[in-house]
């Protein structure tokens, strides 16, 4: 099978046009019709049925690009580790949510690379669901992200390991010219502006379950932004904005120099576990979780 036949195919899926998806591949339409017929030929059955003046992708593709995409992905891995193979070093790949990247995983980094010189990190950022999804589909070793108290762990099979890198917390916090406007108790009007996560992202369920203001469309007067994007926040908070809350880790400095002020003594923080699941399949996975936690138990 040529491995431009799956790139054809994924560009057909997002395209849905033979026209489009042939100009993306810088091809005409007739030869990239022949390469999907190649695939066709090697797959045994058709992907697309052909009508009189249409063309339509068979249900049995669209349902899984998914499962394509994941398996390009893993080919081009593998190629990689093949034609850059050196036996002093070793490639890990960690799915993890986008803030602890931020917030967290520089430090992890830097004590990874400390007792393991030669490794290489492969990360693969995504919400939380997209992040299990990757660690469950063996497309990574690893998996970083946050957890609320509340929530718990998430449940795996015995054969994964957590542990635990340390604690953090959501607070919200308040910068630019809206600094001038915090009362000594640290209190702020209700109908200041704020910067909420989207309800289904992970920290909008947190934060809607512990019903905390500012924090969600459903808890605001006066949201003016909404991402799931606790940097993006941050960014925003720092301009003046509005009301936002973010993990501690990723605030401190700018707490401590004044450039965002904390509102958590008004409105209270909310507890987050930075948590660390390795595949015990993959002894450099289990070795990371030994540094990262030397003393869990």
């Amino acid at each position: 099978m040529d491995m431009q036949w799956l790139d054809d195919v994924l560009v057909l899926l997002e395209e849905g046009n033979l026209t489009r998806a042939a100009a993306r591949r810088n091809i005409t339409q007739p030869a990239f019709s022949r390469r999907i017929r190649s695939f066709e030929d090697w797959l045994g059955v058709t992907v697309l049925e052909r009508g009189t003046n249409r063309v339509e992708i068979s249900s049995a593709l669209v349902t899984n690009e998914s499962e394509i995409r994941s398996l390009v992905s893993r080919i081009r891995d593998l190629r990689t580790k093949i034609v850059h193979f050196d036996p002093g070093s070793s490639t890990i790949s960690i799915a993890a949510q986008h803030a602890p990247i931020v917030s967290t995983f520089p430090d992890m980094a830097l004590r990874a690379k400390h007792y393991r010189p030669a490794l290489k990190i492969r990360l693969r950022a995504g919400n939380l669901r997209d992040c299990v999804t990757m660690f469950l589909r063996g497309e990574t070793s690893l998996l970083l992200c946050y957890e609320s108290e509340a929530a718990g762990p998430l449940a795996f099979a015995p054969s994964v390991r957590r542990a635990l890198w340390g604690l953090d917390y959501l607070i919200p916090v308040v910068g630019g010219s809206l600094r001038y406007i915090v009362k000594e108790n640290k209190d702020i009007a209700a109908d200041t502006p704020a910067i909420v996560y989207p309800d289904n992202s992970y920290f909008g369920e947190v934060l809607n379950k512990a019903q905390r203001p500012f924090s969600t469309q459903g808890h605001s007067v006066n949201p003016v932004c909404e991402t799931a994007f606790s940097s993006g926040i941050k960014e925003l908070a720092l301009k003046g904005i509005g009301v936002g809350w973010l993990p501690f880790s990723m605030a401190y400095r700018e707490l401590g120099s004044g450039q965002l002020i904390s509102l958590a003594n008004r409105f209270g923080k909310e507890p987050l576990e930075v948590a660390i699941y390795a595949d015990t399949a993959n002894q450099m996975a289990v070795s990371l979780l030994d540094v990262w936690t030397p003393n869990t138990p």
